[in-house]
């Protein structure tokens, strides 16, 4: 899992955020915090959802936790308004997201 490479990308699609962090010399930092964020989140949405859950699925329970921790990341990021026009995700287009970017079990 590189969550180095998940975090970059939501920094860079808040592009305002991703100017100034790079302005500040900071957006190496914040990678690496984020990323770490991002893991330990992970893998506690792991061990709830192991537990809520047992006998599921173990990819499964790894791709539904890392969804329900990007969601918590997201939630802490600064938000952009998006363009004029500019629809947010629907549910298919994030998932492609997430499928794309979590490596096969």
């Amino acid at each position: 899992m590189q969550y180095k490479t998940i975090v970059l990308e939501l920094l860079e699609d808040r592009a305002e955020l991703h100017r100034s962090l790079r302005a500040a010399k900071t957006l190496l930092p914040a990678i690496y915090r984020y990323a770490s964020e991002l893991k330990a989140s992970h893998e506690e949405w792991k061990d709830r959802l192991s537990q809520a859950r047992p006998g599921s699925d173990a990819s499964q329970i790894a791709s539904e936790a890392l969804e329900l921790a990007l969601k918590d990341l997201e939630s802490r990021l600064p938000s952009e308004s998006a363009p004029a026009g500019v629809e947010p995700l629907s549910l298919d287009e994030a998932m492609a997201f997430l499928r794309r970017h979590t490596p096969p079990a």
